[in-house]
This record gives C-alpha cells, structure tokens and sequence, in this order.
C-alpha cells in the first residue's frame, strides 16, 4: 500500500456531461484546488485516449496534482499516470499491481463493507465508496449504500487508508458525506455541467475546510492547560 493523503474534492472527467470538454475541466479543477484528477473516458478510441491523457497528465504535473487513469492500465503506463483507478468488474488489483509495480497509485471501488475489506487486505491505495445515493450519472452504479456505509468502513479499516464518497453527491447533501467520515469526495453532475466548474468546486472545497476548522476548534476545546506551580 502507497500511503497518499485525500481531502476535498476529487475531481473525475466525463465527457459526456462536460459543457467546456475534458481539458477545460481539468484546468479549472486544478486552479480551484483540486490535489486529485481521475481521468475517466469510456467512450474514445485508444488513440484519442492516449492523447487527452497525456495533456491532462501535464495540467496536472505543473500543479504537483495526482492524475489517475479509470481502468485502463495501457494509457496510465503510456501516459506516465501516478496510477489506476479499478472497479469491482475490471481487473482484479494483484494483477493490476503486478503490471504497473509498487510505486504507481490504485484506488478500488468498493459497494459493500465486505468488499473495502478484501480491497484493503490485497493493499488498495484508497477506497471509492458508491454510490452514496442515487445517481444517473454512472448507468451501472448499482443501488445507493447510503452514508453508514462510509462509518461502517471508517470503522473496520485502517484510517491510514482514504475514503472517497461518490455517487448522487451535491451541496446539499455534502455536508453529511464528509460528517460521516469521508476524506474526498466527488460531486460530478453537481460541478462539470455548470458554466463556472472553478467556482463549483469551491463551493465543496469550503466545506471541508470548515469541517476542519470545526474539527481543531472542538480538539482545542477538550484540552486542558496544566498548571505551573510557583
């Protein structure tokens, strides 16, 4: 397991629902914050793949961002990605570990407690845990696991380990995403079919932001100032 550090929002291409295109995305998501990318294209040929990725992949290196490619562990090696992001139907993680070796990057998708166990035991990097709610985004998602899904792994698994919610997020139900535990999450029709996807990120980026100011103010509360004897 590569110990990376996940907080805010984590930023996933889709084609489809872009108004401005996948590049343009990927700029705003960096100039607004954004410290993860997950390239995700299921539509293009190898070709048009290959070369989108390799403009993301240098967005995204001039900012010191992660960039991962969905599934597909040819264009991650091709386009020197960070690493992979794999779900529960593609290809299984020793393999996808032997192909791109230890040091690149790989998140699983995860559905069930059991299954965020097993990914955490074969070494996944991260887990993205879907979906959170009901979503049309993505046509295979299967049925919403709701947020006790995310404290029942929070629970169970190495907290070293991040958890990146996804799956019917927007900013009216954020907040209780990130109470819950999770460390990222992404919020796809809520930010990329909008006219101004920097200022949408923003808006999830501040959230977390609170959560932590919330966090330390309550951590400064509990402690207790010893006393110095004269």
């Amino acid at each position: 397991m590569k110990k990376i550090k996940i907080s805010g929002y984590y930023f996933i291409t889709d084609e489809k629902l872009s108004k401005a295109g996948n590049v343009s995305d990927v700029k705003n998501a960096v100039s607004a914050g954004v410290k993860i990318v997950q390239y995700r294209n299921k539509c293009g040929s190898t070709k048009e793949m290959y070369d989108e990725a390799v403009k993301l992949k240098k967005i995204c290196c001039k900012k010191n961002v992660i960039f991962i490619i969905n599934d597909r562990m040819d264009i991650a090696i091709a386009s020197a990605a960070d690493g992979v992001h794999i779900g529960q139907d593609d290809m299984p993680y020793s393999i996808a570990r032997k192909i791109l070796g230890k040091n690149k990057i790989i998140g699983v998708t995860v559905h069930t407690l059991k299954e965020a166990m097993n990914a955490e035991k074969s070494g996944a990097d991260y887990l993205g845990v879907s979906p959170i709610f009901s979503t049309d985004t993505k046509s295979d998602a299967g049925k919403p696991c709701g947020i006790s899904l995310i404290k029942k792994i929070k629970s169970h698994i190495n907290r070293t380990i991040p958890i990146v919610a996804i799956g019917g997020i927007n900013l009216s139900n954020a907040k209780e995403v990130i109470s819950a535990g999770a460390d990222g999450l992404c919020a796809i029709s809520a930010v990329i079919t909008k006219k101004n996807v920097k200022k949408e990120i923003k808006k999830f980026q501040k959230l977390f932001d609170n959560a932590d100011d919330t966090k330390c103010h309550s951590e400064s509360k509990g402690k207790v100032t010893p006393k110095v004897s004269s």
